[in-house]
């Protein structure tokens, strides 16, 4: 069975290699992110500087992603992260992980560093690296249409100015799908590697094509009959913000200064519906779809602007954007978050960061910590849409002292600034919160403070089972409890890291659960995997990923949640009165800890890695017997 190749380009030395992959380690990692963290832990040695040569950039497509399997699209990128200096990924429902896959290709392993601008062309074996210096300047946008242009039919991925500037908060424009968090885009700029081009024409092996056939049938119609299909297709991500907002008061606003966002809806005549509640905007700016591949349930909604750039388009915004360049900006206009939204596309920032970090110098400014001459001249208040835009280009650019202060995010921008800012900065392990008031969802505050790659609602993917109070076979979970959260964060962590490891999206996790995924992975690999299996597999995952951490210093002491977030109550909406107290933190710490086998420091133990089958690992950082 071929189960593809892993491809190496190395940018100082030119060479090209090609590695076959081994049953083994299919059987052990599946594919997509179990394969880039098991490569990145083994290849990147401790300390590297993430921004020198000695870091490697793996992009490793699911193991399902490119088989014509419905939502299953993703694409892993793994890294050692800028930003909190811990183990980077991110996610793309990426057109270029599907072409990896059709050139024969599992995982891209990106080494070295080039002393000029560069870009990685592939075309089934035909692997080459050649001269970017044209496209060194452009945005994400402009180079992928000048590598169109010039290869022909082909799947891009490009970096812009914030990359090239090693912004620690950029990322990687996958065709307007965005490898956005933990500063991958960085990573591509210390490189000088500008994009990669790939086409792929063959048909990659699969085990039994007729049973394939028929499963990818089976999942289409169950996902289109689900009711949640509708929802998604016609809404968005964002379809739940005004359920957030309303029902549950965990909608950060106002740089978390609130947990309810009201304006718009304080303007509305009863039953109206205004501002980013995308059951207003969607209907009025929405001008076509750009769904991931193979997906059979888009929540993709591309947006026309037409106050802003009229004519031109962005796909989104997505929920965490809505939040990040909305509510966390007190901007209640949709148009407008759309095209803070395409201005960060096109210079290659991620959105959470890009916003959250924006929030924090807005209420620095708003407290007479940045003055006027600190901001370059901005009126930078909350609310104020051209202040923004101009701070997303001075960050980009490093322009001012506003850009050198904003530029690689908020942890980085209140120890610069001091004055007690940092307990107003919403991060964790440097990486901006995404859009759960976690004061209001415990649970949801544990899985946000242990994620390896620091703030993360994905890593566990806990927010739906906080939020609803059930979860499969579960029910009565008490979002505004400490209790009982070690085990069900850690059992959603393990059966995230299956998803990205296969590339089934996260938004049909309630589809797939785990009942489909032993049938596809078999009629794909033509190994039988069972549910157990899966999920020792998923916490395999988890495990090298915390082990990466732990050899860069990282323990209880980096398990930790911004002060805001352990200090000051939600003041408002349904879950007002609610916040993480610090003892609360320390009891959930304990639970989970003890749920995953770890010491009460949290390093992983040696019983506990050689019981995963990571012997190897447990020599190197494992504690006790």
């Amino acid at each position: 069975m071929d189960y593809g190749k892993i491809l190496r380009v190395n940018l100082s030395t030119g060479e090209v290699e090609k590695e076959e992959i081994a049953e083994e380690l299919v059987r052990k990692f599946i594919g997509g992110l179990g394969f880039a963290a098991y490569y990145l832990y083994k290849e990147v040695p401790k300390n590297a500087d993430p921004l020198d040569e000695e870091n490697k950039i793996l992009i490793a497509p699911g193991a399902l992603t490119g088989f014509g399997i419905p939502t299953a699209s993703k694409t892993a990128m793994a890294f050692k992260s800028p930003l909190t200096g811990a183990f980077g990924r991110s996610m793309a429902g990426a057109p270029l992980g599907v072409e990896l896959r059709k050139a024969g290709y599992s995982m891209l392993i990106v080494e070295g560093k080039s002393r000029k601008p560069v870009i990685i062309r592939i075309e089934n074996d035909k692997v080459g690296i050649e001269s970017a210096e044209n496209l060194w300047g452009l945005t994400t946008k402009e180079t992928q249409k000048r590598l169109k242009e010039k290869y022909g039919k082909v799947s891009t991925a490009a970096i812009g100015p914030a990359g090239e500037n090693l912004s620690r908060i950029s990322g990687v424009d996958f065709e307007e799908r965005q490898a956005a968090r933990a500063g991958g885009g960085a990573v591509f700029g210390s490189k000088k590697l500008k994009g990669i081009a790939v086409k792929g024409t063959k048909n990659p092996e699969v085990a039994n094509k007729g049973a394939l056939l028929k499963l990818i049938a089976k999942w289409a119609k169950i996902i289109k009959d689900h009711p949640a299909t509708k929802d998604d297709m016609n809404y968005g991500s964002g379809e739940f913000l005004r359920w957030m907002n309303l029902e549950r008061g965990t909608f950060p606003t106002r740089n978390w200064q609130w947990g309810y966002f009201q304006s718009f809806y304080d303007n509305a005549k009863e039953g109206e519906l205004l501002g980013i509640d995308p059951y207003y905007w969607v209907p009025k700016y929405r001008v076509g779809r750009n769904p991931c591949p193979n997906c059979t349930k888009p929540c993709s909604q591309v947006f026309g602007l037409k106050k802003y750039r009229p004519g031109e388009k962005v796909d989104g915004p997505e929920y965490e954007t809505l939040y990040s360049l909305g509510s966390e900006l007190q901007i209640d206009d949709p148009e407008a978050v759309a095209y803070l939204n395409l201005l960060c596309d096109e210079y290659g920032l991620d959105t959470i960061s890009a916003g959250v970090t924006i929030g924090w110098a807005m209420e620095a400014y708003e407290r007479g910590f940045l003055t006027k001459d600190d901001t370059d001249g901005l009126e930078l208040k909350f609310g104020n849409v051209e202040a923004a835009a101009e701070a997303l280009r001075k960050m980009v650019y490093r322009e001012g002292k506003l850009g050198k202060l904003l530029a690689d995010g908020s942890k980085m921008a209140s120890e610069i600034l001091g004055k007690g800012s940092d307990k107003f900065a919403i991060h964790v392990k440097g990486l901006e919160l995404p859009a759960y008031d976690i004061r209001g969802i415990k649970g949801m505050a544990l899985a946000i403070a242990v994620s390896y790659r620091g703030a993360c609602h994905v890593t566990a993917g806990v927010y739906g089972t906080e939020l609803t109070g059930k979860w499969w076979k579960f029910e009565g979970i008490d979002r505004l409890s400490a209790e009982n959260k070690g085990f069900e964060v850690k059992t959603h962590e393990d059966l995230m890291q299956v998803y990205d490891a296969t590339g089934i999206c996260k938004f049909s996790r309630h589809m797939f659960f785990l009942e489909g995924i032993p049938e596809l992975l078999k009629a794909v690999t033509g190994i039988q995997f069972h549910n157990s299996d899966l999920m020792i597999i998923g916490e395999r995952i988890y495990n090298i990923a915390r082990a990466f951490n732990v050899r860069e210093g990282f323990s209880r002491k980096d398990d930790t949640l911004p002060w805001r977030i352990t200090h000051e109550p939600i003041p408002k909406g349904k879950s007002a009165g609610s916040y993480v107290k610090p003892e609360e933190l320390e009891h959930m710490l304990d639970e989970y800890y003890q749920a995953r086998g770890w010491s009460k420091e949290g390093i992983p133990t040696k019983v506990k890695l050689i019981s995963l089958d990571l012997e190897e690992i447990a020599e190197e950082i494992g504690v006790g017997h």
